[in-house]
């Protein structure tokens, strides 16, 4: 499988009256059924049958964008303005990912936000929230790179676990409104239970595998609502349109950029966190 989920290019050619050869577009990678229950009730993150780019998940796999040309559906084109800077529109995907998030979070105008995990999603989710109105944003990370980039993106506050307290936002039954799970890791998972204020939402991105001795009686006794949070929908299209008219800049998230055919060390800077948030491949 060829990999390559988050992808802008130009349109070489299309059967459709709406592209014309040499647009900008970003390419939305997912490609719901259309005709399943949760199609038809426009809840398509969660639908039956999906086609969607280099994702490992999905079977039969669908080849993704590192590749010099790449056909895809005209549904799947999000043009852009010309003008744009095609280095911020790369970001389309993951953007919509943290846009998703923020939503599934509910009302943010003037909340208190909590994020764990801040790696490229988790600083887009600052931007997200920042932009969607909360008034409050903390980010928890034990990398001081990434807190240095969450910084960039809008963070008020930050803390690395290791070393800081967060004592003072867990006690009296939690601190923040709302708090965005986004590394996966169980001691996090717990630590945004903790700081979520009662009556609070925690926003479950990260991925990972079973949690031993999940906190269930704290979820419980503080009625949190926890929700989880997967892929995105019509914030595919809110995030070209952010990036496009520079409602938040993703830039400082791009470490490098390489040639296409330097594929290889791309990959391999691309997996040194310690240097690499974002490594962009240009064709």
């Amino acid at each position: 499988m060829i990999l390559g989920h988050e992808v802008i290019g130009k349109i070489v050619h299309s059967d459709s009256d709406l592209l014309r050869e040499g647009q900008p577009v970003a390419i939305n990678p997912s490609k719901p059924c259309g005709h399943c229950k949760y199609c038809l009730q426009h809840e398509e993150t969660t639908v039956l049958k999906c086609v969607s780019l280099a994702a490992p998940c999905i079977f039969p796999h669908v080849d993704g964008g590192f590749t010099r040309f790449k056909a895809v559906d005209t549904d799947q084109c999000i043009p852009w303005p010309e003008q744009a800077d095609e280095k911020a529109m790369a970001f389309a995907e993951p953007l919509a990912v943290a846009i998703h998030a923020a939503h599934e979070a509910g009302d943010l105008q003037g909340k208190r936000v909590f994020i764990s995990g801040v790696g490229p999603i988790g600083c887009l989710i600052v931007s997200a929230v920042k932009t969607l109105g909360a008034a409050e944003v903390v980010c928890a990370d034990i990398s001081t790179r990434s807190l240095s980039l969450a910084r960039q993106m809008g963070a008020d506050t930050l803390v690395n676990p290791q070393h800081d307290s967060l004592d003072g936002w867990k006690a009296e039954k939690g601190y923040f409104d709302i708090s965005f799970e986004v590394s996966g890791h169980p001691s996090s998972i717990s630590t945004c239970l903790e700081v979520t204020r009662a009556k609070g939402v925690m926003v479950q991105v990260g991925m990972g595998g079973a949690v031993p001795n999940f906190p269930m009686m704290m979820v419980i006794s503080k009625e949190i609502s926890l929700k989880g949070s997967f892929r995105f929908t019509t914030e595919f299209n809110t995030a070209v349109s952010w990036l496009a008219n520079r409602v938040i800049n993703p830039l400082p998230l791009l470490s490098a950029e390489y040639p296409f055919t330097d594929l290889e060390a791309a990959l391999i800077f691309a997996g040194d966190k310690t240097q690499a948030a974002k490594v962009q491949l240009v064709f």
